[in-house]
């Protein structure tokens, strides 16, 4: 039968069939100096296209995944790296470089690059499964008895390309997904007895969502916001906010239960949304799609920590690493990068509720990556009162902003993480910590090409030194020309070392795009004559 006649049921079989050559490989594929494997990348962003258009230059990130690269530092691994659009020849120099006592040419030699040569707005691994031609020429180029494939997520997509290649995929099955929404999040939180704020279940249409909302605000009568979540948003673009103060004569004994959810339905046209340029029309539209929940909005002095980890194919639950997010957007909800470690006040308290949240998982079958993010809320300096009230927000069963900082970091570092300490340490046992973003963005730096990067970086000693294993690691150099956008992680042996590196970045980067001035112009250009006509 071929392949491509297989019905849904039969190709989830054999790709469970395929899952379960991982625990058999698994300690061969995990001991990173010894592994004679090829690691197949997808880094598709296999996520609702229409609510991917939110990111700007998110085909770039399938740049992201690069940091895989760092693997060919084991003499006897090899990397097949397939994206959308050719990758930046100066990108793929720029991270084998990175490589610690090995040859630039013997890792280039393991190194095998694909592509569909199509930058439209559909997912990498659809593109791939639209073109039989290229997946046997990635098929080709595998040793499939030593082959297993990682993806940025995974869905029915990605399980489709594991079979047809018949390769395993370390990732979760597609079947579990709905443990990675907003939705799927809080049955968990409940299952496990992880506190999470009041909300409702999932809903699919507004009128619903109004009336959750309102039973809602009848619980918490105190209430000033709500925000509104589309299930399978992400990074906080689906999000938004509805401010309750203007209804004020419509709250809980003021008005009837009909009265308040009228009201509440008629200000959903006055949400506040995360995400640029959203409207309710095209909002309230996906609802049906996507469903949405509405969750209460916590008050109050907080951060936004997380805990990430992974469950092996032999079902056991390691905690990887916890951090404290970068958020932005209107109201604070949008990640846009991260400090690693978390705070040491809580950073323990996360590890040890990504425990019990990834045991959870791990009896639902889940595999490989998952974080969660919480909200910490300051608590008043009273004696027996934790400091902190930790209230988890939702799960990500997938790699996300904090994955491939920390597997830099790992990699280059050769270092571990200290679940008694919830800290990192390099290989001669020095602390290790980093800032790292997707999301350094400034019109100033259109235009700038990665060769104009790599000639700021070698002038102004940016760069990541092995001698000190200090520095930065840059990433999504695609973005920088056409958004201004640059992603990047400054690692450092202390906090504070590592905030100035990263400061330090920003500032050689403004000054290097400062604009000129007319006059200026005129001068540089005077002066450019004068050189020709020497």
């Amino acid at each position: 039968m071929e392949l491509f006649d297989l019905s849904s049921i039969e190709l989830a079989a054999q790709f469970r069939l395929l899952q379960s050559q991982l625990r058999d490989r698994w300690q061969a594929i995990d001991v990173l100096d010894n592994s004679d494997y090829d690691i197949l990348v997808i880094p598709s962003l296999s996520l609702d296209q229409r609510e991917l258009q939110k990111v700007q230059g998110f085909l770039h990130y399938e740049e992201r995944l690069l940091f895989s690269l760092i693997r060919l530092q084991n003499p006897r691994t090899r990397v097949i790296y397939v994206t959308s659009q050719p990758l930046s020849q100066i990108a793929i120099d720029y991270y084998l470089q990175l490589l610690p006592r090995i040859p630039f040419s013997h890792a280039r030699d393991r190194l095998v690059l694909f592509s569909t040569y199509d930058a439209s707005a559909t997912a990498l691994t659809q593109k791939i499964l639209q073109r039989p031609r290229l997946m046997e020429r990635i098929r080709a180029s595998l040793r499939t008895d030593k082959t297993y494939m990682i993806c940025y997520n995974s869905t029915s997509l990605e399980r489709e390309l594991s079979v047809r290649l018949d390769i395993p995929l370390l990732a979760l099955d597609p079947d579990l997904l709905y443990w990675g929404t907003k939705s799927g999040s809080r049955q968990i939180f409940g299952e496990c007895g992880v506190p999470y704020p009041d909300g409702s279940e999932l809903l699919k249409n507004t009128q619903d969502l109004a009336a959750a909302a309102a039973r809602l605000w009848e619980r918490q009568p105190t209430l000033q916001r709500l925000v509104v979540k589309l299930n399978e948003g992400f990074s906080g673009e689906g999000n938004a906010l509805l401010d309750l103060r203007p209804i004020q004569d419509k709250a809980p004994g003021s008005a009837s239960d009909k009265e308040r959810v009228a009201a509440i339905h008629k200000s959903f046209a006055d949400l506040k949304f995360e995400a640029k340029g959203e409207t309710w029309d095209n909002f309230s539209s996906r609802i049906p799609e996507l469903g949405a929940i509405v969750e209460a909005f916590i008050e109050g002095d907080k951060r936004s920590p997380s805990v990430q980890g992974r469950i092996t194919p032999t079902g056991e639950v390691e905690i990887l690493s916890t951090h404290d997010q970068i958020l932005g957007g209107p109201s604070g909800q949008i990640y846009l990068g991260c400090r690693f470690p978390a705070d040491e006040s809580y950073r323990l308290t996360l590890q040890q509720l990504g425990l019990k949240i990834g045991q959870n998982l791990a009896q639902k079958g889940a595999l490989e990556r998952f974080g969660v993010d919480f909200i910490a809320v300051r608590q008043p300096d009273i004696p027996g009162v934790p400091q902190w009230d930790i209230q988890a927000i939702e799960i990500n069963l997938r790699k996300g902003g904090t994955t491939h900082p920390l597997m830099t970091l790992k990699f280059l570092t050769n270092g571990r993480y200290d679940l008694s300490t919830g800290l990192f340490y390099s290989q001669h046992g020095c602390q290790k910590y980093y800032i790292a973003t997707d999301n350094l963005q400034k019109d100033r730096y259109k235009g700038l090409l990665p060769n104009d990067l790599m000639d700021i970086i070698a002038e102004q000693r940016l760069h990541f030194d092995t001698s000190t294993e200090t520095g930065t690691v840059f990433h999504l150099m695609g973005c920088l020309s056409e958004f201004g956008k640059l992603g990047l992680t400054s690692i450092g042996n202390s906090p504070q070392e590592a905030q100035d590196i990263y400061n330090r970045v920003v500032k050689v980067l403004d000054e290097e795009t400062k604009p000129i001035s007319h006059g200026l112009i005129e001068e540089a250009e005077a002066e450019k004559a004068i050189v020709s006509s020497i």
